[in-house]
């Protein structure tokens, strides 16, 4: 493709993209896989330049004054020293030539200093919740790739995948964690078709860790998705035990029966609905939420995002706790877990869950680290976990054990 084409393309994906109803990972999907002629480079140029233009949405924007896709690429191309003579060359399929007016305002773009909302690309109510410019600076970086071994140690999983030419390091924490410093596509890797590795976050894996789970336990994933912790507690529990797998929408838990046929795992029941008499041991709630943890992948969610939908997630966290407390053994746990960094949707509802059922208390993360990890434990606070890319290199995770007096 020439410069200009592929410009082209770009400007197409951000029209769809800036108007804030999809992810945008899933708008780039679709628009190359229907574009089968785009090559490997020609892909990986659009790929990347898009999360580029997507992390720099706010500077973008606050420099045009617009929020017009063509001018914010435009706005970009000019910032990348792109000659618009070759990448806006008005041909058949290349990016329309740059008329008077829009040279005019490129000559015209804000230099001012930016509001610090601005300069750390985020929101400005978002900004102002997290309250930590070192925090939502990294939730704007690039996010590793975290994999972690199925059935195998992850020194054979490392050295597998290394002979076919992917290299990864280990996690600091999780035992079964792999890490590699680009994004890679593992649909073709033999380790992952065999089911010797999966996609997981090192954060994520903690999580279900920490849950703690034993082959005799009742155990019930209640926002399981697409079952990425159901899938590693199966493994934990080297497919004894039963795991329940539930979600309020089963069509998100689609997925999970492929996934657990190629992972092996044989100790996932998916069930539809609580029976008012049913009790469990450990009952897992990987809410929905904001995910602002996952920004360094999804930076465009934060634009996605209102107050309105924040009060709704909220509200829907409170209802879930609640009728975790209600399907609970006499000495079971509830762990709750969210991708997310915001107070209201992490602490705060633990403090309020407590304050309304005071025959709950929270389990000393420490010692539930340190038995489960055999590690020292990284974080000051006891009574949660709160991973994030500046405290433990991971996602913006929280994860909460909650014990029955």
């Amino acid at each position: 493709m020439q410069l200009s084409a592929k410009y082209q393309a770009i400007l197409e994906i951000m029209q769809k993209v800036w108007q804030d109803q999809y992810p945008s990972d899933n708008i780039i999907k679709e628009y190359l896989r229907n574009r089968k002629y785009i090559g490997s480079k020609d892909r990986k140029f659009i790929t990347n330049t898009i999360w580029d233009i997507i992390r720099h949405r706010s500077r973008l924007e606050f420099d045009c004054e617009s929020c017009e896709p063509r001018m914010l690429l435009l706005a970009y191309m000019q910032q990348k020293s792109e000659d618009f003579d070759i990448a806006a060359d008005g041909s058949s399929y290349g990016l329309a030539c740059v008329d008077k007016i829009e040279k005019q305002k490129l000559q015209h773009l804000k230099t001012e200093a930016y509001p610090p909302y601005i300069e750390y690309e985020c929101p400005k109510w978002l900004y102002e919740k997290i309250n930590n410019d070192a925090l939502v600076e990294a939730l704007n970086t690039t996010a590793p790739a975290d994999i972690r071994a199925n059935f195998i140690s992850r020194e054979d999983a490392k050295n597998k995948l290394q002979k076919e030419g992917l290299f990864f390091s280990y996690t600091p924490y999780s035992p079964y964690g792999l890490r590699s410093a680009e994004r890679l596509n593992l649909q073709n890797c033999m380790a992952y078709q065999n089911g010797e590795i999966e996609v997981q976050d090192e954060a994520s894996q903690l999580g279900a860790i920490l849950c703690d789970v034993r082959t005799e336990h009742k155990i019930i994933d209640y926002c399981c998705g697409a079952g990425g912790k159901s899938l590693l507690l199966g493994a934990i529990l080297n497919n004894k035990g039963t795991i329940f797998a539930h979600d309020k929408n089963p069509q998100r838990m689609e997925n999970l029966s492929p996934r657990a046929t190629r992972l092996n795992i044989k100790n996932i029941q998916k069930i539809t609905e609580l029976k008012p008499n049913d009790k469990f041991d450990r009952f897992i709630i990987d809410a929905p939420c904001s995910g602002s943890g996952t920004w360094r992948r999804s930076p465009d969610a934060k634009y996605r995002l209102t107050p309105k939908q924040l009060k709704a997630i909220e509200q829907a966290q409170t209802e879930i706790l609640q009728i975790a407390g209600k399907h609970l053994t006499p000495d079971g746990r509830i762990v709750y877990m969210t991708c997310s960094v915001l107070p209201e949707e992490n602490e705060q509802r633990i403090e309020n869950f407590l304050k309304e059922n005071p025959h709950f208390s929270t389990v000393d993360m420490e010692k539930l680290w340190e038995r489960k990890l055999e590690l020292p434990y990284p974080l000051v606070e006891k009574r949660w976990l709160k991973c994030s890319p500046l405290s433990t290199g991971t996602d913006g995770f929280f994860v909460c054990v909650l014990q029955k007096k």
